[in-house]
């Protein structure tokens, strides 16, 4: 007879092994396998490039939809652990989603990015020098009139999804499960790291500390906006810095 009412953690365990299988965990797992691929090519990692934004379809208009369909699933994505949550009787508010803190978390997103951006940048291109990492280009969209509106919009979807679900949604199970705070911050960091594995191993190194240091942040703040915000931020500035400058300076790939 099947049981109609698991334990939690059995339950929470389930839970989290389907949610990962289907979003950011099976991302991880294929830029596992795409680093594989690069390894094994004759060129070395830094004379190999790699994309994040790249077309979708030839013609201008269904290149469109198809960005902005890749938007929704993020979205999407970001919406399942929140509902998974709240169905587990999590409130938004507990989050930190809700607007009764907008400048003080305006303020804290300033500061985070600024803290990640600097740094990380400066491992991306030392990373890459060194041989550790491939040339990430972060749009190769070719020049159209919703290309900054849809790498906006794809920021924003990158940062909701990852920051939902690796932070908000996993930390508060793996707490749920009675992990410690130090190891469900490890596990998160490094799941954030895989999913960047396709970059090479500078992007994998440089997402850990950023996990580490966002999830940090939650655990003490409770405020997921923080995270998310600057995230966009981040992913804003490095997608469009990226098309205004390319072609531009000898350094960017």
């Amino acid at each position: 007879m099947i049981e109609e009412h698991l334990p939690d953690r059995r339950a929470y365990r389930i839970e989290i092994v389907l949610v990962f299988a289907v979003t950011l965990g099976l991302s991880g797992l294929r830029s596992l396998v795409r680093l594989a691929d690069s390894l094994l090519q004759p060129k070395p990692l830094d004379q190999q490039s790699v994309a994040i934004n790249v077309p979708q379809a030839r013609f201008d208009l269904l290149d469109l939809v198809a960005q902005l369909l890749g938007v929704v699933q993020l979205a999407a994505w970001g919406g399942l652990g929140l509902y998974l949550l709240w169905r587990g009787g999590t409130r938004l508010r507990a989050l930190g989603l809700d607007r009764s803190r907008i400048g003080p978390d305006a303020l804290g997103s300033l500061g985070l990015a600024a803290v990640i951006g600097i740094p990380g940048l400066a491992l991306y291109f030392a990373a890459w020098k060194l041989g550790l990492n491939l040339a990430v280009q972060p749009s190769t969209l070719d020049e159209s009139w919703w290309r900054s509106v849809t790498l906006v919009l794809a920021a924003f979807g990158n940062a909701w999804a990852e920051e939902v679900l690796v932070v908000g949604y996993l930390l508060t199970r793996l707490k749920q499960l009675g992990w410690r705070d130090g190891t469900a911050l490890l596990a998160s960091s490094v799941l954030r790291g895989s999913y960047h594995l396709y970059q090479g191993f500078g992007g994998f190194i440089g997402n850990v500390v950023m996990g580490l240091v966002f999830g940090k942040v939650f655990q003490r703040t409770n405020r997921l906006w923080i995270l998310i915000v600057a995230h966009t931020l981040l992913d804003v500035v490095a997608f469009l810095g990226y098309t205004l400058l390319r072609g531009k300076v000898s350094w960017l790939p």
